[in-house]
Parts: structure tokens; sequence; C-alpha cells
């Protein structure tokens, strides 16, 4: 069941936000990356690259778990568990490009080459917790 975000986690996803994504590896072993957070005010968003290790892992199980820490504050977080519902090419370059705006502040660097193919995860919320409530 889809839980929705609330406006201080919706804050919280648009600034430059310590973010980590579990998937789970074909032998059921957690793998775990940090990445760039973004969202659209119903879902979570995370941008990659479609030969990753978490694409994979999430085209065989889209359960995933994700934390994201306040940037002023890391000790403060929210965990979000919830389900990718789409992965999609569309619009995934332009997305990588304003999350580095938003993150360094400049263009994409293009780590592995810009013929590498960029994905968007959609991530519905299925549960939210914080240890400070």
């Amino acid at each position: 069941m889809p839980v929705s975000l609330g406006d201080d986690l919706v804050a919280l996803l648009r600034r430059p936000s310590i973010c980590y994504i579990a998937t789970t590896m074909p032998n059921g072993s957690p793998q775990l990356t940090q990445t760039w957070v973004d969202t659209d005010g119903e879902h979570v968003l995370i941008n990659s690259v479609e030969m990753h290790q978490k694409t994979r892992n999430i085209a065989r199980d889209p359960r995933v778990a994700i934390t994201v820490s306040d940037p002023s504050d890391p000790t403060s977080y929210v965990q979000i568990r919830g389900r990718v519902v789409r992965v999609t090419t569309e619009g995934a370059v332009e997305h990588i490009e304003a999350l580095a705006q938003k993150y360094l502040g400049g263009p994409y660097p293009w780590f592995g080459g810009r013929d590498e193919v960029r994905v968007i995860y959609v991530i519905r919320p299925e549960r939210i917790s914080s240890p400070r409530g």
C-alpha cells in the first residue's frame, strides 16, 4: 500500500541530501549504493545507469530500501521502503544534469562516458520511518 511522502520529506528529497539505496542480489544478499535522490512529490526518483548491478537487481526484485540523511545533520535520517514501479530512460539525461546542478552546482561529469544509458527508478514508498519521529 503506497504512503504519502509528506511535505518535510519532499523538502528533504529536493535538497542535496545524502542517500543510499539497497537492492537484493540474486543470492539474497544486500547490495548498497550511495546515490543522488529526487522526487516528483509522490515517488522517490533515483537516476542510475542501465548496466549497473542495482538496475539488474531491480529488474529481478523491485523491492528497495532507501535511507536519506539531512545534509546539515547526517544523523537525522529517514528510511523509505518501497517498490520500483517503473524504470525509464525517458528524461533520464536531463534528470542527471538537473541532479548535478543540485549536488555539484555544475554539469554532470559523465564519469563512465556519455555512451552510458541513463535510467530513472520511480519508487513508490510503502513504509516511511525515522528514529526521530
